[in-house]
């Protein structure tokens, strides 16, 4: 038996030091629906882990204020994003809220406030601009200890939200604006050409969608997968705001995007502005926020305009079992469909503009 209790003993040194110990579920943690982060009465700044039914389960601090997290397909680990552009994200164990690592882009680098995890959890991939001149570049962190193992080019300048399709193929936003890395002055309007680019395992383009001449300072920021495959990109105008152009485009691979026009009476409700953008629980039906305009719109995947709903800074988006999730600056999470906006519950925080969904 001793020589038994041996080998055990030895395998389990050995587990420990291959790191491979089993880290906790998010099943551990309580098992949450959403991460969100938020800023405290107090002006301090938090991740949060929260309910389907909106509540939050658990919080955990951050060093400044948070853009959008991204969760881990399996251990209970998030990272949080520096609001853009950031020079840190934060890999957070939130069963105990230790930091597992602390992510640094490459001298003259800065990251863009998102990213997304391998469908086996076993590369991150980071949104980037080389800080002068926002070429898009696109970080490879191994997860074991995450370690920065390679990087490819974006297909555009500017990349902000990346997420992975059921392929191992990588979407990416690449939101066309160059910025001054100091203090944000938006330098490249009247060049400005954003694309939604398709990489392959390797970083090679397979597809790359641009819009019309005319839209072309519409910046494709944010991006939402349905079951089926389709990608809904959601835009920021940066051109005269007197112009009502579409906020929201729906796009799989091979296909012309379908951008979703909405009544002449809801032109200018976003105020050429969407946040966020998610698929409805089911994959029929798609909405974009709006936090200056106060509301948010719903479509179906055919890109016609179903509702409007307002609410004061209404932003984070998230899909729902039936419908959708919103969080808004005021703390409150709200279950929206088509018919309406019912509220679920309060945080005493105020949500920042992303939510992000578990599994």
């Amino acid at each position: 038996g001793i020589s038994h209790m041996a080998t055990r003993r030895g395998f389990l040194v050995g587990l420990l030091a291959a790191g491979a110990m089993p880290r906790m579920t998010w099943a551990d943690v309580g098992g949450p629906a959403y991460l969100a982060a938020a800023k405290a009465a107090d002006g301090s700044f938090a991740l949060h882990g929260l309910s389907a039914a909106g509540q939050s389960l658990f919080h955990l601090p951050l060093p400044g204020r948070g853009h959008a997290a991204t969760a881990h397909p399996v251990r209970a680990e998030a990272v949080a994003f520096a609001r853009r552009p950031g020079t840190f994200a934060l890999v957070i164990d939130c069963g105990t809220g230790g930091l597992r690592a602390r992510l640094t882009p490459p001298a003259g680098r800065q990251f863009n406030g998102h990213g997304a995890y391998a469908a086996d959890g076993s590369v991150l991939f980071t949104s980037e601009v080389v800080a002068k001149g926002s070429a898009g570049r696109i970080g490879l962190w191994e997860t074991k200890d995450y370690t920065r193992i390679d990087e490819w080019a974006s297909g555009g300048i500017g990349p902000h939200e990346v997420r992975l399709l059921a392929d191992g193929v990588l979407a990416v936003a690449n939101g066309g604006i160059r910025t001054d890395p100091d203090d944000r002055a938006k330098l490249n309007i009247d060049s400005m050409r954003p694309n939604l680019t398709y990489l392959d395992g390797s970083g090679v383009i397979l597809d790359q969608v641009e819009l019309e001449a005319d839209l072309h300072r519409n910046s494709i920021r944010h991006l939402a997968l349905a079951a089926d495959g389709t990608l809904g990109f959601a835009m920021q105008w940066e051109g005269d705001a007197s112009e009502a152009v579409p906020l929201l485009g729906l796009h799989r691979r091979g296909a012309a995007p379908v951008l979703c026009v909405v009544p002449e009476a809801d032109a200018f409700t976003m105020q050429g502005y969407a946040g966020s953008i998610a698929f409805d629980g089911a994959g029929d039906q798609v909405a974009i926020t709006s936090p200056k305009g106060g509301a948010v719109m719903i479509f179906g995947k055919d890109g016609r305009h179903l509702a409007t709903h307002r609410r004061a800074d209404l932003c984070g988006a998230a899909p729902a079992v039936s419908g959708f999730t919103l969080t808004d600056g005021a703390g409150e999470c709200w279950a929206a469909d088509q018919a309406g906006l019912t509220p679920l519950g309060r945080t005493d925080a105020a949500w920042d503009n992303h939510l992000v969904a578990l599994g």
